[in-house]
């Protein structure tokens, strides 16, 4: 059913700051710069998941709307959209498991040149998923993906949600998206329990403190991890362009290298990583 993530949609106040900033990370160009739903977005595309950057700038009612969740919500993640191979299995078999789903909608992006960009979108209501934003989505395209040297980034890593709630995640995530539970691990020293869902060629992460009880709280998204090849090289080129970077250090899982982007991310705690941490 579900294949992959498809992308993580951020918003943010400044499109063109924002997009300057990870072309800064990524060492690359977006993708795709175009209009969809009266709102300005860039695509950057990975062979495993894109990133979608949607700007508040401009005067249609959408663009208002989301000016205004930005003002009382603060930039970052947005949403979280699953790919899924069979569009109308999909939306049968998530019915049945007890997700439930907004009315299915084509989104359409059109660049400067008047070329489109369509998707097939079903919006999972935030009941079924404890409060974050996700959805459902087959596109209609196949996407260009630029190979990455050493000092870029590769993919996305791994996608990071926070709650107080592990067994309601592990009902949803598991039960109801059929996502691969890879590892269920609790670590009294790092003070956390983690559940980790494979999707695709990336990772779903739930994280949970030890240090306060369950709860039924809204789950939230934390951050985003993406893969480099070379972390000192990438950090100094990162660094270089004028970005606030932490030194590189090592990574909980033995073998890796990390560090972390301070600025530049849209509100988005960001770590760069080399393997699968």
């Amino acid at each position: 059913m579900i294949t992959a993530i498809d992308h993580v949609a951020l918003q943010v106040r400044n499109l063109d700051e924002v997009i300057a900033g990870y072309t800064a990370i990524f060492g690359r160009s977006p993708d795709w710069l175009g209009l969809t739903g009266g709102v300005r977005h860039a695509w950057f595309q990975f062979a495993n998941a894109a990133l979608d950057i949607i700007g508040t700038d401009g005067d249609s009612n959408a663009a208002k709307a989301l000016r205004s969740d930005v003002e009382k919500h603060g930039e970052g993640i947005m949403g979280l959209g699953f790919r899924v191979a069979d569009f109308e299995t999909a939306r049968y078999t998530l019915e049945r498991r007890g997700v439930a789903l907004a009315e299915p909608h084509v989104t359409r992006s059109t660049n400067d040149t008047g070329e489109t960009r369509e998707w097939s979108v079903v919006v999972a209501r935030r009941k079924s998923t404890a409060g974050p934003a996700q959805f459902f989505v087959a596109p209609k395209f196949e996407a260009t993906v630029t190979v990455a040297n050493a000092e870029q980034v590769s993919g996305l890593d791994h996608i990071v949600v926070n709650t107080r709630n592990c067994e309601r995640a592990l009902a949803y995530y598991g039960a109801r998206l059929g996502l691969d539970l890879r590892l269920d691990r609790t670590n009294e020293q790092w003070g956390a329990r983690q559940l980790f869902f494979r999707c695709g060629n990336a990772v779903v992460e739930i994280g949970a403190s030890l240090k306060e009880p369950a709860g039924d709280d809204p789950d939230r998204y934390g951050g985003l991890a993406w893969r480099v090849a070379d972390p000192e090289a990438a950090r100094a080129r990162i660094a270089a362009a004028g970005l606030d970077v932490s030194e590189v250090r090592k990574g909980r899982k033995p073998g890796t290298q990390v560090f972390t982007v301070r600025s530049g991310t849209g509100g988005v705690p960001t770590l760069m990583l080399s393997g699968n941490e």
